[in-house]
């Protein structure tokens, strides 16, 4: 009897081991790579971080509200809060990524693909600081740290070179973004254009508390108690915007557009991440050092 007793004991062994592997032995880990994102600010990221999404929410509209476009390839998953699940299922994801403000396509995606919810804007936290974050949390996640750090690192450097170039003695800034003729979005200091500008050694001007975006949209007449201010306006604009502002008294006798203080930049990623405050960053000290700009 005890052979047959040793044999039932060496097949056990066998089983044992292969169920728990022997120590110093890892099992690969297996990390997301098919992405899809129902946010800007997340794609931006991924981009930062060397991974191109398989798909992003409104990807046609990128070029216009971010100045850049997006590698080929990358699909277009429709309206913000409304993807296309057909399309996103054929794509085979194996992560979506999700914002509180895409939460009610949260439930239809997790039948596709797991779903991870990271909110860059309105969770208590300035962008920029949130942003590194978000940036570091991504890195673990999809088993590139080190693209994270170097990611930051980079970010950093760029801005404290790009704090040299400037003048040592600037007015305060006023960043907007022009929503129509008579109204334009103002960027407070808890916002991505107003970290950004922290970071740049410049000051904003504007010192009103700001919504979870970092902005509040005001008339234009709101604009002259800044009037010492240096204006920089964010594309994209409506079209008729600037051809009606200079045809407007109430534009042309603010002191910063006398004083030739205005410049207009590029379009920006307003709710954007790293990648988005180093554009804006590189913008506004072009406008603020080349009369040309």
């Amino acid at each position: 009897m005890l052979q047959p007793l040793l044999h039932r004991r060496a097949v056990l062994a066998g089983l044992a081991a292969s169920a728990f592997p022997a120590t110093g032995a890892l099992a690969e880990v297996r990390y997301p790579r098919r992405i899809a994102c129902f946010d800007y600010g997340l794609a931006e990221i991924l981009l930062l971080l060397g991974i191109v999404p398989v798909a992003v929410m409104s990807a046609a509209d990128w070029p216009t509200w971010t100045g850049e476009t997006l590698p080929p390839g990358v699909a277009d998953l429709g309206a913000s809060q409304e993807p296309n699940l057909e399309r996103l299922a054929a794509l085979k994801p194996d992560l979506i990524l999700s914002t509180d403000y895409t939460a009610m396509a949260e439930p239809a995606a997790a039948r596709i693909a797991p779903v991870e919810r990271l909110t860059l804007y309105g969770a208590g936290q300035e962008p920029l600081p949130r942003a590194r974050e978000v940036t570091r949390q991504l890195g673990a996640r999809l088993g590139i740290p080190e693209r994270a750090e170097a990611a930051i690192a980079a970010f950093d450097a760029e801005l404290a070179g790009l704090s040299r170039r400037l003048p040592p003695s600037l007015p305060p800034l006023l960043v907007v973004a022009f929503m129509d003729t008579r109204h334009a979005r103002v960027f407070g200091r808890a916002s991505l254009f107003g970290n950004a500008l922290d970071g740049l050694g410049l000051r904003n001007a504007y010192p009103e508390p700001v919504n979870a975006w970092g902005f509040n949209t005001v008339g234009v007449e709101a604009l002259a108690p800044f009037g010492d201010a240096y204006l920089l306006s964010v594309d994209p604009a409506p079209p008729d915007t600037w051809p009606t502002l200079e045809a407007s008294p109430l534009w042309t006798e603010l002191p910063f557009v006398r004083a030739g203080r205005v410049r207009r930049i590029e379009p920006v990623l307003t709710f954007g991440a790293l990648g988005s405050a180093a554009r804006f960053a590189r913008l506004a000290t072009r406008a603020l050092t080349d009369p040309a700009a």
